[in-house]
């Protein structure tokens, strides 16, 4: 057992037996919605892992332990906790030494899943190139994790507040495999299509799996990027959201917003312009996300 972790019963019961895990984060917990929607949320995205025939491991940073599985009354506390460091890749060491409660991003929960020996995370949104990188240097560490961590990321595309052109290209350079399920369009998070061709089409878990296998044999670093698309029913166009995105956008600009406090403004005033469908749709695809993982979790496991 590595001396950094701890697992929850149910991990550790999974582990040992050898049945599918699948990796949850914790910003959507801490960073993403208010008490008590957070801890509900995130115990029904468990339950989907469970219904499909996998164990959840939502993972996060406490008494300087990584824990992988939380449990409900640590997802509760988790929940309540106030001023929760929001964790990539260069913020977990500090994190763990210092003792401090952090909640992982994509790139973060990648690293901790590895060492965990998790194969599959389930997510919302990967983050990206921001719009106007290309004066601010925006880009999210997401991208250099998916290089070079062998996790398969489950995620409803790249959030769409982000420059997904740009996000794209910039995976495409670091030989990340950019797959979508069972459509030709690389979906836009709250939408199912961007407009964008994807790099690659599977049409089922079990393709996924034997490609991320595959990679395993060939000795490729890194992982793979699953877009899943947003079940149609509970899409918002992109068209509708096109006017919010850039307003929100411009409020961020003019406030000085920058860095990691971006997206969770950018999501805030979405959820508050959209009268809280953004939310709604997060939700779902989430729930949407976790089942395929888990279904990649069981074939990986076969």
């Amino acid at each position: 057992m590595d001396d950094l972790i701890t697992y929850g019963a149910e991990v550790a019961a999974a582990k040992a037996a050898g049945q599918p895990i699948v990796a949850l984060e914790s910003t959507i917990i801490t960073h993403g919605m208010p008490y008590p929607q957070n801890v509900e949320t995130a115990c029904e995205v468990e339950e989907v892992i469970r219904k499909a025939g996998a164990a959840p491991a939502t993972i996060a940073i406490m008494e300087g332990q990584i824990h992988v599985g939380l449990g409900d009354a640590r997802l509760e506390e988790l929940g309540r906790a106030q001023s929760v460091m929001k964790l990539s890749r260069a913020d977990l060491a500090v994190a763990l030494a210092s003792k401090s409660v952090g909640a992982t991003t994509v790139a973060a929960t990648m690293i901790c899943a590895a060492r965990a020996g998790i194969e599959v995370f389930a997510t919302g949104g990967i983050g990206g190139v921001h719009k106007g990188a290309e004066t601010s240097f925006d880009i999210s560490a997401d991208l250099q994790e998916l290089a070079a961590t062998p996790v398969t990321v489950v995620a409803a595309g790249a959030k769409a507040i982000l420059d997904i052109p740009k996000t794209l290209e910039v995976l495409e350079t670091l030989g990340v495999p950019v797959i979508a399920l069972g459509q030709d369009q690389f979906p836009a998070f709250w939408s199912r299509e961007s407009g964008l061709a994807a790099p690659l089409r599977m049409d089922s878990a079990a393709e996924i799996a034997k490609a991320h296998r595959m990679r395993h044999q060939l000795g490729l670093p890194g992982g793979q990027l699953v877009g899943n698309p947003i079940p149609e029913e509970d899409e918002l166009s992109k068209d509708y959201l096109a006017t919010f995105i850039l307003k929100a956008q411009a409020e961020a600009d003019a406030a000085g917003i920058a860095g990691k406090a971006v997206t969770p403004f950018l999501l805030k005033r979405l959820f508050e312009l959209t009268e809280g469908r953004s939310l709604i749709s997060n939700i779902a695809l989430v729930k949407n996300n976790a089942a395929l993982a888990a279904d990649i979790a069981i074939a990986l496991q076969q």
